[in-house]
């Protein structure tokens, strides 16, 4: 797995800051089912016993790196999207628009119109401030 040498590093370089608990999926199959877990690699940040974060398929160094540091100031825990998913989501939901537009499909259209806003739903003031009032 090459995700579990870069917890290991971050888990030790966070020792003082952040306890590193990793499971095992194939022997701890209780703790599945208690955090809700349906793919491997999975992530989980607790503060305070509640879950902070999460995060599920492989991600480079510089996310974890991120969640990490997150933890270890008590601030909120997120995976930064990379230039390349963003620009992987806005143009895939820019071609679905076309096309949609172009058939006259417009479900095809609203779908291209989701996929785009995933690419910059993280940067909408509109989308955090309504996601907030639900956080609280």
């Amino acid at each position: 797995m090459m995700t579990k040498p870069i917890l290991d590093k971050l888990g030790k370089e966070y020792a003082e800051k952040v306890e590193f608990m990793p499971v095992n999926a194939d022997e701890s199959r209780e703790v599945l089912e208690q955090f809700k877990v349906f793919g491997i690699p999975t992530v989980i940040t607790l503060r305070d016993g509640k879950e902070a974060g999460r995060v599920t398929g492989a991600q480079n160094e510089a996310a974890y790196r991120a969640m990490f540091e997150a933890l270890a100031e008590g601030r909120e825990v997120k995976v930064p999207m990379t230039a390349f998913d963003r620009i992987l989501r806005l143009g895939a939901g820019a071609a679905l628009v076309v096309i949609g537009i172009n058939t006259g499909n417009w479900l095809v259209a609203g779908i291209g119109g989701i996929i785009a806003f995933m690419g910059i739903y993280d940067r909408c003031p509109i989308w955090q401030a309504v996601t907030g009032v639900f956080k609280r």
